[in-house]
């Protein structure tokens, strides 16, 4: 049954009110409006970059998702545990993205736009078949639409699952009310029809269907994000208003109707048992992946207390967030404890207006019902069971938000419906706030355009902030603004000086500056600090390699991949760690994992193809390169290797060409202009090998195949006067592990 939006016909009610009671459109339309200008809103989204925060584990770094739904993905989907979140559907979405649009953004952002943009217009659905109040229900759905709040979930390609599992609960309300009003109208009397204005036509679908409906995609959208684990206690809040399927009695009732109402109460829970199950069962996955993945924090990092006081902060900043949406960053850096003033105010705030809503429920039993709503479902990520190292996080209001704007739109509408111009003035207000919700949220829009722009803001907005400054100096580094982003990291470690990825990433930088010895420092410090990392490990081992400690970068590559076996670039490195060992055999066997676990993985192919080279096998070792300059055009080494390659097997011409084009992509590339001289010289080209032995020499003096190459030509044409020696020098693979 659906309440019918409340009219006055004598007294206060304006005459606007009478207007607008009496415009009347189709249902869909407001719903078909607002999608399309949420969606005009959100537009500039589609021409943002992917972020280096969660986007390369959910997408670009991803082989699993970048490779798009195949049967070994979808089976990946729904047994890892990945990213410390058990949401199978929300990897397949990412997964069909990459079919469809490949690594480009925009794309990946226009699934995120879409989704929000139906999302605003099942808010409005939703609330409009419970309370059958059109215009409430319409600015409860633009609020929602255009406040700041939503900008995280629907630029950040990484919060695919907020916009995705808000979809699917959504739709499991819709269905669940549906539900309701059927169930109510096959319990009344054949013949009755309630005079309520809005009561839909009886349906003869039975309510099981509906049910059935509901439950199904309750657990699509547990199978997107466990967030929707309070989704059963929603539905309690709902029999209670706007489906007033619930009606409590007062305590001086008489007993029977107190039984009777305990009784409606206890048929109302059997009826969520299902519901209740999945989410029970969905809150264990989610426990038991996030306790895997190590992303939940200690209680010796954060105390129980620590993270109480933290919730009830963060209760009250969410409030002020949703009423007053400024300075909103990406991440907020957990306090450690706050002070006890700070937390005693923010239980005594929280608890007063509860007092106070609780006393108002029967007179307003939707002010009730908003606010159970919020502080219910923000309990699963409130902090209690701290996941992350973030204070609170914009992302979290996305559900939570739905029952403040319930509380604020229908308790607003009270407050003018007493008054001569209420409507007017409520009407006026409403346009207000949503113009300013438009202008801010294209404002915060602005700072997700990349990753420099988003961490620069967090700074702006956050201090302390050691993931901020961790992640801009990643964006520098990418940028070649190395000094900057090796200051970005250093301020990192001193404000956090636990934090492992910074050293990692610290470690990196040194590694490009040539400080090895000091990178090697950083990364033990990372494995010391957070020894389930296994990039650490990784880039401990490369820095080993580089420094000829062979068997002890093996182990570290060993140990990255005992902690990640699905780890492509870990299995490839550590075959060319074998492969300088002389270990040809077992460097195949990883660079063929590798393969398999990443088939367009470029290098791997390029170095089984030399590894095949050297066990004899030149016609499957052409294959390798073929397929590694089929999945990078532009990849040199693999031109130069194929070229060696194709010049063993007496194809001089086609030899040739590889190793023009090797040079042309790569015009420093000492190796190729070596090869390309032994080529030349089985062509008759013997003063343009001299020249090209000669380039080979001075791009690397230290190579000793070219410096003989050319000592040799040098000889052979100062004897024979410009003759074709008859000795031809020897090319070199290129592309051999360093």
């Amino acid at each position: 049954m659906r309440i019918p939006a409340t009219q006055s016909k004598t007294g206060p009610a304006s005459l606007a009110a009478r207007v607008v009671a009496r415009w009347r459109f189709p249902a869909w339309l407001p719903a078909v409006m607002l999608a399309l200008l949420t969606t005009a809103l959100y537009w500039p989204a589609t021409h943002h970059d992917f972020v280096n925060y969660d986007d390369d584990k959910y997408v670009t770094d991803n082989h699993h998702v970048a490779s798009g739904l195949t049967l070994e993905n979808i089976r990946w989907a729904f047994r890892s545990g990945y990213a410390a979140n058990w949401h199978p559907l929300t990897w397949l979405s990412h997964m069909l993205d990459c079919d469809l649009f490949g690594l480009n953004p925009w794309g990946h952002h226009l699934t995120n736009v879409l989704l929000h943009a139906l999302n605003a217009a099942l808010v409005f659905a939703l609330l409009r078949r419970m309370t059958g109040a059109t215009w409430r229900s319409l600015l409860a759905a633009a609020l929602f639409a255009v406040h700041p709040l939503r900008v995280e979930s629907v630029a950040w390609v990484a919060e695919r699952k907020d916009v995705l599992s808000g979809c699917l609960g959504l739709v499991a309300l819709i269905f669940y009310a549906r539900y309701a009003e059927v169930q109510r109208q096959a319990r009344e009397p054949r013949g009755v029809r309630r005079e309520t204005g809005n009561t839909p036509r009886a349906s003869r679908i039975p309510p099981s269907i509906f049910y059935l409906l509901s439950l199904l995609f309750f657990a699509l959208g547990l199978m997107s994000k466990p967030m929707l684990v309070t989704w059963p206690l929603v539905m309690l809040l709902l029999d209670y208003w706007p489906l007033r399927r619930f009606e409590p009695s007062p305590l001086t009732a008489q007993p029977s109707a107190l039984d009777s109402q305990l009784s409606t109460a206890l048929r109302l829970v059997r009826e969520k048992i299902p519901f209740f199950v999945l989410a029970a069962l969905a809150s264990v996955v989610a426990w038991v992946a996030q306790r895997q993945e190590g992303a939940m924090a200690s209680s010796a990092s954060l105390t129980l207390g620590a993270r109480s006081g933290n919730a009830l902060i963060s209760y009250c900043r969410y409030l002020g967030k949703m009423f007053w949406p400024t300075d909103l960053g990406v991440f907020y850096p957990h306090p450690g404890h706050w002070p006890l003033g700070k937390v005693l105010a923010a239980g005594a705030l929280l608890l007063s207006v509860s007092a106070i809503l609780w006393g108002q429920r029967r007179r307003y039993p939707f002010l009730l019902v908003g606010w159970l709503w919020f502080c219910g479902t923000l309990v699963p990520v409130i902090g209690l069971a701290q996941v992350g190292v973030q204070a609170l996080a914009d992302r979290y209001t996305y559900i939570p938000s739905l029952g403040l704007l319930v509380l604020a739109v229908w308790g607003a509408h009270e407050l003018a419906r007493r008054w001569q111009y209420g409507v007017i003035a409520l009407s006026v207000a409403a346009c207000a706030a949503i113009a300013l919700c438009v202008e801010l949220t294209r404002q915060q829009l602005g700072y997700w355009k990349d990753s420099e722009a988003l961490f620069r803001h967090a700074l702006d907005v956050t201090a302390n902030n050691s993931t901020a400054r961790n992640n801009l100096g990643v964006a520098l580094e990418k940028r070649g603004q190395t000094e900057e982003a090796f200051r970005q990291y250093q301020e990192a470690i001193r404000l956090e000086p636990g934090y492992a990825k910074a050293r990692i990433n610290l470690g990196n930088a040194l590694c490009k500056k040539g400080e090895i010895d000091k990178a090697i420092s950083q990364y033990q410090e990372a494995v010391r600090l957070r020894p389930d990392d296994a990039d650490a490990y990784y880039n401990l081992g490369n820095a080993l390699g580089r420094k000829g400690q062979t068997d002890e970068a093996i182990r570290q590559f060993q140990d990255a991949i005992r902690l990640k076996p699905d780890d492509a670039e870990a299995r490839n490195n550590l075959g060319l760690a074998l492969d300088r060992k002389g270990q040809t055999d077992e460097a195949m066997r990883q660079y063929q994992e590798a393969i398999r676990l990443k088939p367009d993985y470029a290098e791997a192919h390029s170095n089984l193809g030399l590894a095949l080279d050297r066990k004899g096998q030149t016609d499957e070792a052409i294959r390798q390169y073929q397929e590694a300059i089929r999945l990078k055009p532009d990849y040199a080494k693999a031109h130069s290797n194929l070229g060696i390659a194709l010049d063993r097997k007496g194809q001089t011409g086609e030899a040739m060409s590889q190793f023009q084009e090797a040079i042309r992509l790569k015009p420093d590339y000492a190796e190729a202009h070596n090869g390309l001289g032994v080529a030349l010289v089985k062509e008759g080209q013997a003063d343009k090998a001299l020249g090209q032995f000669q380039e080979a020499v001075r791009l690397k003096p230290d190579y000793t195949a070219a410096k003989r190459n050319l000592a040799r030509l040098s000889e052979l044409i100062s004897k024979s006067k410009g003759r074709t020696p008859e000795a031809t020098p020897a090319a070199r693979p290129s592309g051999t592990p360093p």
